[in-house]
């Protein structure tokens, strides 16, 4: 378990060849999915990653001898990784982990699931997200998340119902944090970047045409189907509630008809001269068990996710009309004569 005065760390700070490590990773497995393990230590409040090193797919642990779990593959695999690199004298200190995704679709039950079970031994660790599709639409996409510690003392104890959030004060906003990145390079590294660049004759101030593209129908077509289909999953999730709001007034329904029933049944003994019947608990009656409320988590992730497709779709259209107006200025000054 992590230390309980160690400070909450608020910066990330990414070394060169890791960004270049999580890059390659990812882009290589597409259209695949992928994760690995990231190492370094946390400083004051800054969490500096200096090396990663990425988790075996399934195909791999498929492949390796049969009777042996896949989990206990990937456990043996970190811990031998790690024992490689300490005898290398490379940093071997845990501080999360990263994965691709497609635009953004990350927040789900087994992204939640993995980053609590970090977060809850090691306080200051963090997951990062590389996203290949928005990379390739809108530039280079890494982001770091860790989860906020109001969802992590629900999560742990497993009620998401609505009285708990409502007493938690619980938002869709307030599942995971974003923790701003920074890279940074060594100063050897620094150097070569430079001589490389004299050596290929490449001009840091150059252009980069290719952000005046005004071709954005493909991402935003993507997005929207993207958040029609978590709108399509909220309503199914609406429907549950609605059907166990539903079943709990027809039990209050059946309660007040029980209870008029022994009522009455207690009022013709007693014209009759019979002695009352004992009184009953009513705490082993069935008809008298509270209903069992529906989890709000999946809810909640589905929110939080139209969440971040909404705050893209408005930054990309942002941009877009930006370009649109610059090609517009352009448009309207005419030929200089």
């Amino acid at each position: 378990m992590a230390a309980p005065n160690t400070p909450q760390v608020d910066v990330v700070e990414l070394d060169g060849l890791v960004v270049l490590k999580i890059i390659k990773h990812c882009q290589g497995a597409l259209p695949g999915f992928v994760t690995g393990q990231l190492l370094g230590l946390d400083i004051g409040r800054t969490l500096e990653v200096t090396n990663c090193f990425p988790f075996p797919n399934k195909e791999d642990t498929e492949a390796r001898a049969e009777g042996a779990e896949e989990d206990e593959d990937g456990a043996e695999y970190q811990m031998e990784m790690m024992r490689c690199l300490r005898e290398v004298n490379v940093d071997n200190n845990t501080v999360g982990w990263y994965q691709s995704t497609y635009f953004s679709s990350f927040i789900e039950d087994s992204c939640i699931e993995t980053q609590f079970n970090y977060q809850e031994n090691i306080k200051n660790c963090v997951v990062i997200i590389y996203d290949p599709s928005r990379t390739r639409a809108t530039g280079m996409t890494l982001r770091a998340f860790r989860l906020t510690d109001t969802f992590m003392a629900l999560y742990k104890e497993g009620k998401f119902t609505l009285d708990s959030l409502a007493s938690a004060n619980l938002s869709t906003s307030d599942v995971f944090q974003e923790l701003p990145i920074r890279v940074r390079n060594s100063h050897l590294n620094s150097a070569l970047l430079l001589e490389l660049q004299d050596e290929c004759g490449a001009n840091p101030n150059h252009s980069d045409f290719q952000r005046l593209e005004l071709h954005t129908n493909p991402f935003l077509e993507k997005q929207m189907q993207l958040l029609i289909e978590c709108i399509d999953d909220l309503q199914q999730e609406s429907n549950k509630l609605q059907h166990h709001e539903r079943n709990v007034q027809r039990q209050k329904i059946a309660q007040q008809q029980y209870l008029l029933k022994k009522k009455g049944d207690a009022q013709a003994r007693m014209l009759k001269g019979d002695e009352p019947l004992p009184e009953e608990d009513l705490a082993n009656n069935p008809l008298f068990k509270p209903i069992p409320q529906p989890s709000r988590l999946e809810s909640l992730l589905i929110t939080n996710q139209m969440q971040a497709y909404c705050q893209q779709i408005n930054q990309f259209s942002g941009q877009s009309f930006a370009k649109l107006f610059l090609m517009q200025s352009l448009n309207n000054v005419g030929p200089q004569v």
